[in-house]
């Protein structure tokens, strides 16, 4: 009786463990549908906004209510720990349907259906950086980088750097990519996982949400193929902000700065604290209020300094001639303004006594 206790046990736990491989293998198989997704749509990627974030290609995803394919955007994300890395979600072909295999991360990249998603996700395996220790560092030469804000890169070119995808297809099996999985996607399949974060969940909904994403309305090119990170800036198939998305935040990642960018007009804010002033500037301060003509001819002189040098040429440097030669110019030039005075003083009587000959002109 106790023999056939311990073989019913050791049946159970073989059965367990069976399974347990089995859901390893066929992980992420969801939604099955009998219309093909649309090809891939060709985009810019926008650079990687800060280090340790990792690219997750996009890809059509399924809405049941709608009955239609939507587009998640490409998106730059954190990693949920050091060492694992991405392996995109792909459609299969499989028994008349098409099904849904979501991603995942792992130690190793694992099989995405041969679909040639580009920026190092070209088919099998990825060549977009590699981690050393807790540090990613990014091939510049693969994907898109700013390299004065992520510092951990070097560039490999013998990978090819698929920015175009030649190869659309958006799905594995007759009419798409038919490639198997290699022996080394196949142990990857088996390792441990981790299923998408947070982050990722959150991205999937917002596109979801937006109708502009799905095919049935943008014809397989959506306003917003990318963005630079979940809830930043929705970006088109040219790079530059999606102006027609409603995902995300246009102005993410723009500095706003009102005090040197006033906007409708608006003075800067002025927000420095006055400075102390020494006792000789507040004593020159005090004799300015005093003398309102003084600081007027001041500023004047302030406004033309290269008339103020020559009219006031440096007395050091003359010659008892040439002072003489100045003053007699100065005396020249008050008799010329003396006599300019009378006569615009005159110019007034002879308006109160024009000529009869001419008319007055009203």
């Amino acid at each position: 009786m106790k023999k056939i206790g311990k073989l019913l046990i050791l049946l159970c736990a073989l059965s367990f463990a069976e399974s347990k491989t089995s859901a390893q293998v066929s992980i992420g198989v969801g939604i099955s549908v009998r219309i093909a997704p649309p090809a891939l749509p060709v985009y810019v990627q926008p650079a990687c906004p800060v280090e340790g974030y990792m690219w997750q290609p996009g890809y059509w995803a399924y809405d049941d209510d709608e009955g239609d394919y939507y587009w998640v955007p490409g998106v730059w994300v954190a990693a949920p720990q050091p060492g694992y890395l991405w392996t995109p979600a792909y459609w299969g072909y499989e028994g008349d349907v098409y099904v849904f295999h979501a991603g995942y991360w792992g130690p190793h990249v694992g099989f995405y259906g041969g679909i040639n998603y580009g920026y190092g996700y070209v088919g099998h395996g990825f060549y977009g950086g590699r981690w050393e220790g807790e540090h990613f560092r990014y091939n510049a030469a693969v994907v898109n980088v700013n390299t004065t804000i992520v510092h951990n890169t070097y560039i490999d070119r013998t990978v090819v750097n698929n920015v175009t995808v030649n190869n659309r297809a958006s799905f594995n099996g007759p009419g798409g990519v038919n490639e198997r999985p290699r022996p080394e996607e196949e142990q990857a399949m088996r390792e441990q996982h981790i299923q998408p974060t947070a982050e990722q969940i959150s991205h999937r909904q917002a596109a979801r949400q937006d109708k502009s994403q799905f095919a049935k309305v943008n014809n397989g090119r959506p306003a917003a193929v990318a963005m630079d990170k979940p809830g930043g800036r929705p970006i088109d198939e040219h790079g530059q902000v999606a102006v027609n998305s409603k995902l995300g935040n246009p102005n993410a990642g723009a500095a706003r700065n009102t005090a040197t960018n006033p906007a409708n007009g608006q003075r800067p804010v002025n927000n420095t604290a006055p400075q102390q002033q020494s006792p000789q500037q507040r004593s020159l301060q005090q004799s300015r209020q005093a003398n309102p003509g003084q600081q007027r001819n001041l500023q004047q002189q302030q406004a033309n300094p290269n008339q103020q040098r020559n009219t006031q040429p440096q007395q050091a440097n003359q010659t008892p001639q040439q002072r003489q030669q100045q003053r007699a110019q100065q005396l020249r030039m008050q008799q010329q303004r003396r006599i300019q005075q009378q006569r615009q003083q005159q110019r007034p009587k002879q308006q109160d006594n024009p000529p009869r000959d001419k008319p007055q002109v009203q």
